[in-house]
């Protein structure tokens, strides 16, 4: 048979499954989107590549496979570089396919012309600049291989114009790629992690995004029960086990609950698995779990005695290690620890607003929690408000937040809800932002009124960088520098400029049912909710502090 690259990629990616794909075209590009436009692939017209990227990674969060994005050569690829950076910090599958110029332009500064390799080397899994067309035939199987084995992550796949463009004649079509077998722990290892959780008197498991990723989560409540080992997540972590469950701890670290950071003060065992020991989570590194012995079971090693030494060290997928603890380890009801951990709790109650107040962030983000379905998408931007949702939203199940965890990356969330709802066709989507953060990809509500989504996007809107002005208050004297907005919009009617349906809660009388009434119907809302500008979001753990050294959020205090 003969195609053309640009042919041979886009029928690559329907025998991967793919059904829908995200970007802008451009004159590297046009190519692809001659023989995209004659595929049975979907694609989402988006106003800036970074939404493109954000969009491709919702769908890959809440389906756990990789999806794709499109950008052309020079600024369509750097534009792409924050959402790659982001999926890599995160470990979420993204190909990322970027046109290049011709082959024989390369490197004479032609139009449009950047590294894409050379930029992308440092924040993706794997990067290709594919020199021949018969190169895309083993290249862009591979790059979904790569992307969903092992630590997911984001692989890009340059492309010159001409090796789009060149037609070659083949004999047949290769297998999809796809997740390659995981890697198993070594002889041995899981019956020791047994014996110390055996011999262990307070052992807590401190869980991440990879028991998502390993898609081990009933497993893993399945081995909290058995044993009665209480639970702390990290912000990745959420959802893998529910908020009702009664071991579960809670969010650890920086914003975490308060309880949770004094319960693992006390542990003599930590088992970390699909965790990285970030600093958002450990607090000061050297006093995280001061009097514990550490397990780390993780599938990259290389993020194993990286950054606190482990006595015992697990280099294996999750899923592989859970299962097999679950059968190993004994029942045990641990009264005697799980008093404990009661006690804790009530010494270190949080802080609960008082329930007339509609307008604190709190209040209406569980005022949501009430109507949305247990299993909503939710999706955040980052900033007080992300850290609100994390400390107070019930998430029930895995894949139910949508949030940029390790680079922190504002106009996150909006892009991320778009890709769900595209990707779970019909169920609504919950993005909560800031009024800092929806600002940054704005632009997407005309993609979100494209297609009529099912996205309602609550701002809590205080006129400030939240969290930058809360550590100026906290730490620096309290000098608000470049923190607060001189002019704001109307986000409801900024919502109605764009066509799409625009609700103010100022000054309304009964916000829930102005809530419930945004959460349906069809199509996209916004929610312009003010909130006081100086409230806070507690506890604390001050730069470079202990987690222990929290300041603010106590019940009474």
């Amino acid at each position: 048979m003969k195609k053309t690259g640009a042919q041979i990629i886009i029928e690559l990616l329907e025998r991967q499954g793919v059904k829908t794909v995200a970007g802008i075209p451009g004159g590297a590009t046009l190519p692809l989107y001659d023989a995209l436009g004659q595929s049975n692939i979907r694609h989402v017209l988006t106003r800036h590549e970074q939404g493109a990227g954000f969009i491709a990674q919702g769908m890959a969060r809440v389906t756990g496979k990789a999806a794709v994005c499109l950008g052309t050569s020079g600024p369509g690829a750097t534009n792409l570089l924050t959402a790659i950076a982001d999926a890599r910090l995160d470990s979420i599958p993204l190909v990322a396919i970027t046109g290049q110029v011709p082959s024989s332009m390369i490197g004479t500064d032609a139009f449009q012309e950047v590294d894409t390799y050379g930029l992308t080397l440092p924040i993706t899994k794997h990067n290709f600049l594919v020199r021949t067309t018969e190169e895309l035939l083993r290249v862009i199987p591979e790059a979904f291989g790569i992307a969903e084995s092992g630590r997911p992550g984001p692989v890009v796949v340059d492309v010159p114009k001409d090796v789009q463009m060149r037609e070659i004649e083949f004999e047949a079509w290769p297998e999809p790629g796809g997740r390659t077998s995981p890697l198993s722990p070594e002889a041995g290892a899981v019956e020791q992690m047994a014996r110390m959780i055996g011999e262990a008197k307070r052992p807590v498991l401190y869980i991440g995004g990879g028991i998502t990723a390993s898609d081990c989560c009933a497993e893993l409540r399945k081995l909290a029960r058995k044993n009665s080992l209480p639970v702390a997540c990290t912000l990745m972590g959420l959802g893998t086990v529910s908020a009702d469950n009664p071991l579960y701890l809670g969010m650890l670290g920086m914003h975490g609950s308060r309880s949770t950071n004094f319960v693992l003060e006390e542990a003599d065992l930590l088992i970390g698995i699909g965790v990285r020991f970030d600093d958002r989570a450990t607090g000061k590194l050297e006093e995280f779990c001061p009097n514990a012995a550490i397990i780390h079971v993780d599938i990259d090693k290389s993020e194993i005695d990286k950054l606190r030494p482990v006595n015992l060290a697990v280099a294996a997928d999750a899923a592989k290690v859970v299962r097999r603890l679950v059968e190993l380890v004994d029942d045990d009801e641990r009264s005697q620890w799980m008093k404990r951990i009661a006690h804790l709790r009530t010494l270190h109650s949080e802080e609960i607003p008082e329930p007339e107040n509609n307008a604190h962030p709190l209040n209406i983000i569980r005022a949501v929690a009430d109507i949305a379905d247990p299993d909503t998408i939710i999706a955040t931007d980052v900033g007080q408000h992300q850290m609100w949702v994390a400390q107070s939203y019930p998430f029930r199940t895995p894949r139910t937040l949508l949030t940029s965890g390790g680079l922190g990356t504002m106009g996150f969330g909006m892009p991320a809800a778009i890709g769900a709802a595209l990707a779970q066709p019909g169920k609504r989507v919950v993005c909560f932002s800031g009024d800092g953060s929806i600002l940054m990809n704005i632009q997407e509500l005309a993609t979100m009124a494209d297609h009529n989504l099912p996205v309602t996007v609550i701002i809590l809107n205080n006129g400030h960088l939240g969290l930058v002005r809360q550590q100026q208050e906290l730490f620096f004297g309290n000098r608000i520098t470049a923190s607060k907005f001189t002019t704001t919009p109307d986000f409801a009617a900024l919502a109605l400029a764009f066509g799409v349906r625009g609700v103010s809660l100022a000054g309304t009388n009964d916000p829930r049912t102005a809530l419930a009434e945004a959460m349906t119907g069809n199509g996209p809302c916004i929610v312009d909710a003010p909130i006081d500008y100086a409230e806070n979001v507690f506890p604390m753990v001050p730069p470079g502090a202990a987690n222990r050294d929290m300041i603010g959020g106590e019940a009474n205090a």
